[in-house]
């Protein structure tokens, strides 16, 4: 059966694969093997958290029915149509190559979320986002371990790692799952666990775009009351002049398992996210030494689970250019930072358009990471404490050069004084990083792993091993 779908007139009537159907053809094959929860969009532009570099494809497929992933990969592969999956539609790297003889398959409508009995798992779909888990655990008396940011999917950030509030406690998100369903690069429907297939499993923990299209998990969840479900967190702003004592403070901190701390500079501010999973009175004992340089204000309080990623909503806004660097530090030097704090003040009051750019740095306890240890997954860097981030934002191309150079003045700063070598999480990374920054010393593996799961090269979108 045939469904309605928007076609663009010319543009798009010219693009045609070599040997195949062209589009806007091409959708009606599509449309006639999906089923009517799906619909098919030709020649529309994808609505995506930033537009810098983002794909540009000649369809847009929003999926209704788990089954019907499978259905369209395998009328793409049947047409040599190239292929992204989209949830969150967040991802910023500019490692996209689609174009216009390619679809995005978008999973954001698939948001089936199920606790078992005793709510230690939760069986869930790809569209879910990280506020959808939050609320459904918050709402059954359980507790799960996903990312800081609301908008972003659940299992989009697990297979790259997943760092995230509870990642002192429970470890990575790519460490909740449990089981994994997903198509593969044939088209076909498979079931992955540790014990079923090691190699693979090992691999889409911390890589998993590379090899295969994840439809739903069984993951961890961790039962919970209401009444207990909460942490001491909010916002402190210090005064720019004390910058130097807050980046030592905050390097000196022995992040034990319950302690997070996020810090920003924004809006031409700085200000500081303290994070506690327990009382207000052991959170401010463990971050006395940042409360101690006197903060400007103190917004913290004792929050429920399903606000405690209420602070990062602002990053959330889609649309303009956001071309992000990225860089994993290990260690705070206050000098470094002084240069990084005189640099984003300087382009963002050169350029009033860029005045939501934003630097970014999430600092963890590694102890979960490295009592879990990396032997079941990809994910190369367990023992990073900090990730700092660059987002410079505004809206005209015309500011691309400006904006690329600033940030990867910022990269090159951290790496040079992160105490440890050149390396990227490829959650945050740009895309122009060598792949050994990306998968450090999983890359041989993975590569190798990648001939033998994805040998023609379908799932090549997202920092892609060939």
């Amino acid at each position: 059966m045939l469904f309605p779908r928007i076609i663009a007139s010319a543009a798009l009537a010219s693009v045609s694969l070599a040997g195949s159907v062209a589009f806007p053809a091409l959708c009606d094959k599509f449309d006639a093997a999906v089923s009517s929860s799906s619909f098919v969009k030709c020649g529309v532009a994808p609505e995506r958290w930033s537009e810098y570099e983002e794909p540009q494809p000649g369809a847009i497929i929003t999926v209704g029915k788990e089954d019907d992933v499978a259905k369209i990969v395998q009328v793409a592969n049947a047409f040599k149509v190239e292929y992204l999956v989209q949830s969150g539609a967040t991802g910023w790297a500019d490692t996209f190559t689609l174009g216009r003889n390619g679809i995005i398959i978008d999973v954001s409508q698939l948001k089936s979320i199920s606790f078992n009995k005793d709510k230690t798992q939760v069986t869930f779909q790809s569209g879910v986002l990280i506020e959808d888990l939050v609320g459904a655990a918050y709402n059954n008396n359980a507790r799960v371990a996903t990312g800081t940011c609301n908008c972003v999917s659940v299992i989009g950030a697990g297979l790259g790692g997943g760092v995230g509030r509870g990642t002192g406690m429970y470890g990575l998100g790519s460490d909740q799952l449990l089981k994994v369903n997903l198509v593969n690069a044939d088209g076909k429907k498979v079931t992955v666990t540790p014990t079923s297939n090691p190699d693979l499993w090992w691999a889409l923990n911390g890589a998993g775009p590379n090899f295969g299209i994840v439809t739903s998990v069984v993951y961890k969840s961790y039962p919970m009351p209401q009444a207990e479900n909460t942490a001491w967190t909010g916002l402190l702003h210090y005064d720019s002049s004390k910058l130097e004592q807050v980046i030592s403070a905050i390097d000196k901190l022995d992040f034990e398992p319950e302690m997070q701390l996020d810090f920003y500079f924004t809006q031409g501010q700085l200000a500081v996210l303290p994070f506690y999973l327990g009382s207000e009175e052991q959170g401010r004992k463990k971050f006395a030494s940042i409360l101690d340089i006197g903060p400007l204000a103190d917004d913290t309080a004792v929050i429920p689970f399903n606000t405690w990623n209420a602070a990062g909503d602002m990053f959330c806004a889609r649309g303009g250019r956001k071309p992000a660097y990225t860089a994993n530090v290990q260690t705070l030097d206050p000098i470094a930072w002084r240069n990084a704090w005189n640099d984003y003040l300087s382009f963002y009051q050169t350029y009033p358009e860029a005045n939501q750019t934003t630097i970014l740095t999430e600092c963890y306890s590694t102890d979960k990471n490295l009592e879990i240890g990396g032997a079941k997954s990809a994910y190369p860097w367990r023992d990073i404490k900090c990730y700092a981030i660059v987002i410079p934002w505004y809206t005209s191309p015309s500011l691309d050069v400006q904006a690329n150079d600033f940030a990867k003045r910022l990269r090159h700063l951290w790496y040079n004084s992160s105490g440890t070598s050149d390396s990227s999480y490829v959650n945050f990374a740009h895309g122009d990083e060598p792949l050994s920054n990306i998968y450090g010393s999983s890359l041989a593996k993975l590569q190798r792993l990648k001939k033998q799961y994805d040998p023609k090269g379908k799932f090549n979108e997202w920092f892609p091993l060939s």
